[in-house]
């Protein structure tokens, strides 16, 4: 997964938390992901521009032992190269 970012990625999550370079990234991932209880996601769409890709999913989880699904649009911003320089993730609330 390293290899598809910059080494300057940024990361902007749904409450304006933010994580740079790749490195901080990757481990903040890496120390997340496994504390999920009974993780899924489930990509709906995929969507293709000239320096933008848009994936519009859902992630799953356990939350106070019963699923909690979240609608997302995550918006990858591309260098030249493909690689991944900037990620911008929208959560679709639900009342």
């Amino acid at each position: 997964m390293a290899g598809c970012l910059t080494p300057d990625v940024v990361r902007v999550g749904p409450f304006g938390d933010t994580y740079s370079p790749r490195d901080r990234y990757v481990q903040f991932l890496a120390e997340l992901m496994p504390q999920l209880a009974n993780y899924s996601m489930n990509v709906a769409r995929v969507t293709y521009g000239d320096a933008v890709v848009v994936a519009e999913l859902s992630e799953t989880m356990d939350v106070d032992g019963a699923p909690l699904e979240t609608p997302e649009a995550l918006v990858f911003d591309l260098d030249d190269s493909g690689r991944i320089a900037r990620i911008a993730i929208y959560i679709q609330r639900r009342d």
